[in-house]
């Protein structure tokens, strides 16, 4: 018979949702801690929960270097958001976008969120390490094979997609085909997006697909009700966010407010980091030395001022800068403005050295 890490209770209430059980208290270092360290056979994770699952995201990410080839941070920066979650975050001087990536289990198998930047195996090592999270996963869990899906905030994304290749011909894959019909294809949106909705299920952790085109005309975002966590992608994050058409963007924001308002989620994670700590202060393109960046996580209730704002440019072709974004709308990414918004701070960051 298959163990369970979930104590015996109210299945309605039971699972790691539930802070009370104390899977993940604070300060833990090994959230493998609701789990047998050696199962005798497959453990059957509960993901029924009456809350967002535990998890932790309080540390620094790695921030690069003024001189990259100088660089000595782990190429791939891995954190354990709790015992089925991962964030993995490329070094920013490998690539100056760092795009996050993320892993996600459930009782049939893994789910990789994105793909980063870069090809290279050698400068960016991204199989190598989600093979070795999904291998200590499964030994965990008592599970020889675990099968992995990648799947894509956008196949246009040059920041997410490049990671793709070095998953060709890995066994027991599933890569969801990112050119857009056939990735449309794939979940059910052929004659509904982007009004559809799609689902990738991982055993008993069921992942949510929503249709987000704006920023690009492929763009989805993934809900994961176990953690309550939104991924987003390029299409909202704390940085500049690009919109190639306002219309879809405007669209695609009134949806993600109607989802955000029946699950309410607990954080929404995108793609990247490119603001500061200062209110509305962001790192240029192509820097490799991030040293004062904003927390990767935002509140679900910036749906509301992303579509507010983005509503008010709409049709005009310029950026309007907020605390923890900026909006570009038809205009270059390298586009400045001399119009600092009354109601922002304006906070000069310290000189870095």
């Amino acid at each position: 018979m298959p163990q369970t890490s979930a104590p015996a209770l109210n299945p309605t209430a039971s699972g790691n949702g539930n802070a009370e059980f104390g899977y993940n208290p604070p300060g833990v270092r090994n959230t493998d801690s609701a789990v047998p360290l050696h199962p005798a056979g497959p453990v059957t994770h509960n993901y029924n929960s009456d809350g967002p699952a535990p998890g932790r995201l309080a540390f620094r990410w790695t921030y690069g270097s003024n001189v990259a080839a100088k660089n000595r941070d782990p190429r791939v920066q891995v954190v354990q958001y709790n015992e089925d979650s991962f964030v993995l975050r490329q070094n920013v001087c490998v690539h100056w976008e760092a795009p996050f990536t993320y892993l996600l289990f459930g009782n049939k198998g893994a789910l990789l969120i994105d793909s980063g930047a870069t090809a290279n195996a050698k400068h960016y090592p991204l199989r190598e390490t989600v093979d070795a999270i999904v291998t200590r996963w499964g030994q965990a869990r008592g599970r020889s094979r675990v099968p992995l899906t990648i799947a894509l905030t956008s196949g246009e994304d040059i920041a997410q997609n490049q990671g793709l290749v070095q998953f060709a011909g890995r066994p027991d894959t599933t890569i969801v085909p990112p050119p857009f019909d056939v990735m449309k294809q794939h979940y059910g949106f052929r004659s509904s997006w982007p009004s559809g909705a799609g689902a990738i299920d991982l055993g008993d952790r069921v992942i949510e697909v929503i249709p987000t085109p704006g920023t690009h005309k492929d763009g989805v975002a993934f809900y994961d009700p176990y953690c309550q966590i939104l991924f987003t992608g390029d299409f909202l994050y704390p940085g500049k966010i690009n919109i190639s058409n306002d219309r879809d963007f405007v669209t695609s924001l009134e949806r993600l407010k109607t989802f955000a308002a029946d699950r309410s989620p607990k954080w929404i994670l995108g793609g990247h980091i490119e603001m500061m700590f200062a209110p509305g202060r962001y790192y240029p393109r192509f820097a490799t030395y991030k040293p004062y960046e904003r927390i990767l996580q935002l509140e679900p209730d910036v749906i509301d001022e992303v579509l507010q704002y983005a509503r008010e440019i709409s049709g005009q072709e310029m950026l309007l800068i907020r605390p923890d974004f900026v909006l570009f709308n038809g205009v270059s990414p390298d586009q400045r403005t001399p119009v600092w918004p009354e109601d922002v701070p304006q906070i000069n960051p310290p000189r870095p050295f």
